[in-house]
């Protein structure tokens, strides 16, 4: 079993002075510059009402450089932006998952798409591939690859199948690579897929859980911005996009939503979160289900 992670609980404090207790303060043209780099690199839009968040959320990265203050910060990002970038969008965002949320898309997965996908590709030999875009610490791709794993198992089907999982965040990437969790976070999976999909920690590990692995075998994990090139070809049967673009604005709603249209083949499938919608973004793709949208052929 995998060593156990310490996950960051991003619970901090936004300090107010540049040597008080909490560290150094942000100061406008500090928040100015984040504003832009934080929106040209991610894609996210910073309000003035984030300033407290982004300064208590960064004065752990202060710290953790060795910075004396968001002046040397903001020279780090001008200088190295690649070295910090994943660390900063791990830091200002918050990744909030669960194994088998939105029950209803693995529903779908289960009783009609898996089935559907799986007797095509054995009749013409092609491949299975679905993209958790934002996989954050890997519940998501874990999910999807028990359901794929359960198809395969009952139908008997020798195919080409993965699960390819991406995040900008390095915390997050490393603890979905070592699949350790701790029981408290399998709420969502039910009691017999525990004992299929997963290996109870004992003495120092006891309270933890790995994932089986069968599972790993089905996903690769690998960073990705989603912004910027994708070294990915496709196509994908279906892409897992949720609880990501309501970071975004409009227009890089409508970019995203492009890009992945023209990484699904007519009618592969885009899962959104609950709280989002294409709505006025797309014409690519048709509403049919809860938040679950198919390409137009």
């Amino acid at each position: 079993m995998a060593a156990p992670v310490m996950t960051d609980d991003r619970v901090a404090s936004a300090g107010s002075s540049a040597a008080g207790l909490n560290g150094p303060t942000l100061q406008d043209t500090e928040f100015a510059f984040l504003r832009q780099f934080v929106y040209d690199q991610c894609g996210i839009a910073l309000s003035d009402q984030k300033r407290q968040l982004v300064q208590g959320r960064l004065q752990r990265r202060l710290r953790a450089l060795r910075l004396r203050d968001f002046s040397e910060y903001c020279e780090l990002l001008k200088h190295d932006p690649a070295s910090e970038l994943g660390e900063l969008a791990s830091a200002i965002s918050t990744n909030v998952t669960a194994f088998f949320r939105e029950m209803h898309h693995y529903d779908l997965l289960i009783e009609k798409l898996l089935p559907e996908w799986i007797e095509q590709k054995r009749r013409d030999g092609g491949r299975l591939r679905i993209w958790s875009a934002g996989c954050s610490t890997g519940e998501e791709p874990y999910a999807i690859a028990m359901v794929l794993a359960e198809a395969l198992e009952r139908t008997g089907a020798k195919i080409d199948a993965k699960i390819l999982a991406t995040d900008l965040s390095p915390q997050a990437l490393e603890q979905a690579r070592r699949g350790v969790y701790a029981f408290d976070r399998l709420g969502g999976v039910s009691d017999e897929r525990r004992k299929r999909w997963f290996l109870r920690g004992q003495g120092e590990y006891d309270g933890l859980a790995s994932v089986h692995p069968r599972l790993r075998e089905l996903v690769t994990i690998l960073p990705l911005n989603l912004l910027h090139d994708w070294p990915m070809q496709g196509p994908f049967d279906a892409i897992f996009c949720r609880n990501v673009v309501i970071y975004f604005d409009k227009p890089t709603k409508e970019k995203l939503f492009a890009r992945y249209a023209r990484m699904l083949p007519s009618g592969g499938y885009l899962f959104l979160g609950h709280s989002e919608s294409m709505h006025g973004l797309s014409n690519d793709f048709e509403l049919i289900g809860r938040t679950v949208y198919r390409k137009r052929t």
